[in-house]
Protein backbone atom coordinates (compact mmCIF):
# COMPACT_ATOMS: atom_id res chain seq x y z
CA UNK A 1 0.00 0.00 0.00
CA UNK A 2 1.76 3.26 -0.73
CA UNK A 3 1.92 5.67 2.01
CA UNK A 4 -0.75 8.41 0.68
CA UNK A 5 -3.37 5.78 0.38
CA UNK A 6 -2.55 4.82 4.13
CA UNK A 7 -2.80 8.48 5.07
CA UNK A 8 -5.95 8.67 3.68
CA UNK A 9 -7.57 6.17 4.33
CA UNK A 10 -6.70 4.64 7.96
CA UNK A 11 -9.84 4.81 10.16
CA UNK A 12 -10.04 4.17 13.86
CA UNK A 13 -11.09 0.94 14.44
CA UNK A 14 -12.48 0.03 17.82
CA UNK A 15 -14.17 -3.02 17.01
CA UNK A 16 -12.32 -6.27 16.59
CA UNK A 17 -13.16 -9.57 14.77
CA UNK A 18 -10.91 -11.75 17.73
CA UNK A 19 -8.72 -13.00 15.16
CA UNK A 20 -4.88 -13.08 16.35
CA UNK A 21 -2.46 -11.52 14.68
CA UNK A 22 0.65 -13.35 13.75
CA UNK A 23 4.09 -12.41 15.76
CA UNK A 24 5.47 -11.06 12.87
CA UNK A 25 2.69 -8.97 12.36
CA UNK A 26 2.79 -7.54 15.89
CA UNK A 27 6.64 -7.61 15.62
CA UNK A 28 6.50 -5.62 12.11
CA UNK A 29 3.95 -3.01 13.50
CA UNK A 30 6.50 -2.81 16.86
CA UNK A 31 9.50 -2.32 14.37
CA UNK A 32 7.67 0.54 13.02
CA UNK A 33 7.39 2.37 15.97
CA UNK A 34 10.82 1.58 17.02
CA UNK A 35 12.04 3.73 13.44
CA UNK A 36 10.03 6.76 14.44
CA UNK A 37 12.00 10.41 14.37
CA UNK A 38 12.28 11.77 17.70
CA UNK A 39 14.18 14.53 19.14
CA UNK A 40 17.65 14.55 18.78
CA UNK A 41 17.10 11.15 17.93
CA UNK A 42 16.96 10.10 21.48
CA UNK A 43 14.18 7.40 21.07
CA UNK A 44 12.85 8.04 24.52
CA UNK A 45 10.40 5.25 24.50
CA UNK A 46 9.54 1.54 25.18
CA UNK A 47 6.85 -0.42 23.93
CA UNK A 48 5.02 -3.23 26.09
CA UNK A 49 3.02 -5.58 24.01
CA UNK A 50 0.28 -7.38 25.45
CA UNK A 51 -2.00 -10.67 23.63
CA UNK A 52 -2.98 -11.98 26.69
CA UNK A 53 -7.03 -11.69 27.05
CA UNK A 54 -6.78 -11.07 30.79
CA UNK A 55 -4.03 -8.82 30.95
CA UNK A 56 -6.36 -7.02 27.88
CA UNK A 57 -9.29 -6.97 29.70
CA UNK A 58 -7.19 -5.36 32.92
CA UNK A 59 -5.87 -2.50 30.39
CA UNK A 60 -9.19 -1.50 29.33
CA UNK A 61 -10.23 -0.59 32.35
CA UNK A 62 -6.85 2.39 33.04
CA UNK A 63 -8.85 4.96 30.88
CA UNK A 64 -11.93 6.28 30.77
CA UNK A 65 -12.37 5.16 26.87
CA UNK A 66 -10.25 2.50 26.70
CA UNK A 67 -12.93 0.00 26.33
CA UNK A 68 -11.79 -1.41 23.11
CA UNK A 69 -8.87 -3.08 24.37
CA UNK A 70 -10.53 -5.35 25.70
CA UNK A 71 -11.40 -7.00 22.57
CA UNK A 72 -8.33 -6.44 20.59
CA UNK A 73 -5.99 -9.03 19.28
CA UNK A 74 -2.99 -6.91 20.87
CA UNK A 75 -2.19 -3.93 22.96
CA UNK A 76 0.82 -1.80 22.34
CA UNK A 77 1.65 0.45 25.75
CA UNK A 78 3.61 3.25 24.96
CA UNK A 79 6.08 3.92 27.86
CA UNK A 80 8.38 7.02 28.30
CA UNK A 81 10.65 8.32 30.86
CA UNK A 82 9.26 10.66 33.06
CA UNK A 83 10.33 14.31 32.87
CA UNK A 84 10.24 17.43 34.76
CA UNK A 85 10.26 20.02 32.40
CA UNK A 86 7.23 21.13 30.25
CA UNK A 87 9.38 21.75 27.04
CA UNK A 88 10.71 17.93 27.96
CA UNK A 89 7.50 16.59 28.52
CA UNK A 90 5.96 18.19 25.63
CA UNK A 91 8.95 16.65 23.24
CA UNK A 92 8.39 13.51 24.68
CA UNK A 93 4.55 13.80 23.75
CA UNK A 94 5.89 14.55 20.26
CA UNK A 95 8.05 11.46 19.66
CA UNK A 96 5.90 9.18 21.32
CA UNK A 97 3.04 10.29 18.80
CA UNK A 98 5.23 9.77 15.68
CA UNK A 99 5.57 6.25 16.95
CA UNK A 100 2.16 5.63 17.19
CA UNK A 101 0.92 6.85 13.93
CA UNK A 102 4.00 4.76 12.39
CA UNK A 103 2.24 1.95 14.04
CA UNK A 104 -0.84 2.33 13.10
CA UNK A 105 0.20 2.90 9.34
CA UNK A 106 2.06 0.46 9.46
CA UNK A 107 -0.79 -2.25 11.11
CA UNK A 108 -3.27 -0.52 8.22
CA UNK A 109 -1.23 -1.64 5.56
CA UNK A 110 -1.41 -5.31 6.80
CA UNK A 111 -4.95 -4.87 7.52
CA UNK A 112 -4.64 -4.90 10.59
CA UNK A 113 -6.90 -1.72 12.49
CA UNK A 114 -6.16 0.37 15.14
CA UNK A 115 -7.04 3.51 17.76
CA UNK A 116 -5.11 4.74 20.72
CA UNK A 117 -6.33 5.38 24.09
CA UNK A 118 -5.10 7.36 27.00
CA UNK A 119 -4.07 6.55 30.20
CA UNK A 120 -5.66 8.08 33.45
CA UNK A 121 -4.95 5.38 35.88
CA UNK A 122 -1.05 5.21 35.76
CA UNK A 123 -0.76 3.35 38.81
CA UNK A 124 -2.63 0.42 37.32
CA UNK A 125 -0.88 0.60 33.84
CA UNK A 126 2.71 0.20 36.35
CA UNK A 127 1.16 -2.58 37.78
CA UNK A 128 -0.45 -4.37 35.16
CA UNK A 129 3.03 -4.09 32.66
CA UNK A 130 5.67 -3.68 35.36
CA UNK A 131 7.48 -1.09 33.77
CA UNK A 132 10.36 0.90 36.23
CA UNK A 133 10.18 3.56 38.55
CA UNK A 134 10.95 6.82 36.78
CA UNK A 135 8.96 6.01 33.59
CA UNK A 136 5.22 6.36 32.42
CA UNK A 137 2.39 4.92 30.19
CA UNK A 138 0.43 7.66 28.73
CA UNK A 139 -0.92 5.70 26.19
CA UNK A 140 -2.16 2.40 24.83
CA UNK A 141 -3.10 1.16 21.23
CA UNK A 142 -5.66 -1.53 20.14
CA UNK A 143 -4.72 -3.58 17.44
CA UNK A 144 -6.68 -5.97 15.60
CA UNK A 145 -8.37 -7.30 12.40
CA UNK A 146 -11.76 -5.31 12.25
CA UNK A 147 -14.87 -6.38 12.49
CA UNK A 148 -16.32 -4.87 9.63
CA UNK A 149 -13.46 -5.88 6.75
CA UNK A 150 -15.28 -3.37 4.22
CA UNK A 151 -14.21 -0.60 6.56
CA UNK A 152 -10.75 -0.98 5.02
CA UNK A 153 -11.57 -0.46 1.48
CA UNK A 154 -14.54 2.06 2.69
CA UNK A 155 -13.89 5.91 1.01
CA UNK A 156 -13.86 8.74 3.20
CA UNK A 157 -16.70 10.13 4.42
CA UNK A 158 -17.48 13.72 2.71
CA UNK A 159 -17.20 16.25 5.66
CA UNK A 160 -15.09 14.16 7.95
CA UNK A 161 -11.97 16.70 8.01
CA UNK A 162 -12.14 20.10 8.10
CA UNK A 163 -11.61 21.69 4.72
CA UNK A 164 -8.11 21.96 3.33
CA UNK A 165 -8.21 25.94 3.13
CA UNK A 166 -9.73 26.49 6.69
CA UNK A 167 -6.52 24.36 7.97
CA UNK A 168 -3.81 25.40 5.86
CA UNK A 169 -2.36 29.50 5.45
CA UNK A 170 0.66 30.09 3.47
CA UNK A 171 3.20 32.51 4.70
CA UNK A 172 0.93 34.08 7.37
CA UNK A 173 -2.71 33.76 9.03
Amino acid sequence: MEAWRAIRMRRAIREFNGRSLEPAQLDRILDAGRRAPSSKNEQRWAFVSVTNRDRLEALSKVGDYAGHVTGAAAAVAIVVPEAGEDWRRESIAMDSGQAAENMMIAAWEMGIGSVHAAVYDEKAARDLLGYPKGWRCDYLLSLGFPADPKVLDRPPKRGGRRPFDDVVHRETW
